[in-house]
């Protein structure tokens, strides 16, 4: 199965890759608002600070805080394979971090998981299931799994959408997958 994740990630990235810089404006303003509803009140939020080629969420994260909600990114620790979180107060203080992630490394806020009700997670690849393809390290499959109660938004372009992603018992499917098409709820085959 390992084989076959990494076929279909090679697939994926390149295919986002092709995306110019505007239409990855465009769509993710359009994920952005059918984000906003799903969202809707909840407070804090966890939100990936986004890199090139992935859906954008530097709007999102203003909108957030501007709002008055709470945001929680994640940071990277590749010596436990874990992810730390750490409020965002001010995305001025992001950097490249771990994978070139933006991460508030010098600024952290921490914050417990048991605060955090709603995540939204990353994805190079997904399908109708809500099975996602992350870059292959298991940060957020570790992560989501230890912390069950948390409602996971996958997002994605709907380019990215596959027939099926080679799925195993450690993979954690989404509750919900938003692209610019809209809200999927996923369904079991």
């Amino acid at each position: 199965m390992g084989h076959q994740k990494e076929v279909l990630r090679a697939q994926q990235k390149n295919l986002r890759c092709t995306l110019s810089p505007h239409a990855i404006a465009t769509l993710s303003a359009r994920i952005e608002q059918h984000l906003r509803r799903e969202i809707d009140g909840e407070n804090p939020v966890m939100v990936y600070a986004s890199k090139a080629h992935e859906v954008d969420t530097h709007r999102l994260i203003s909108w957030l805080l501007s709002s008055g909600t709470g945001v929680v990114v994640p940071i990277i620790e590749q010596e436990t394979r874990t992810l730390r979180l750490s409020y965002l107060r001010d995305p001025a203080v992001l950097r490249p971090g771990t994978f070139s992630v933006p991460e508030p490394l010098g600024n952290e806020i921490p914050v417990l998981p048991s605060e955090i009700r709603l995540v939204v997670v990353p994805m190079i690849a997904f399908d109708r299931r809500g099975y996602r393809l992350g870059y292959g390290a298991g940060y957020y499959d570790r992560f989501l799994s230890s912390h069950p109660w948390m409602r996971k938004i996958g997002v994605a372009f709907s380019c990215q959408e596959v027939d099926a992603v080679p799925a195993d018992e450690n993979d954690v499917p989404m509750d919900l997958v938003v692209t610019e098409e809209g809200v999927l709820a996923p369904h079991p085959r």
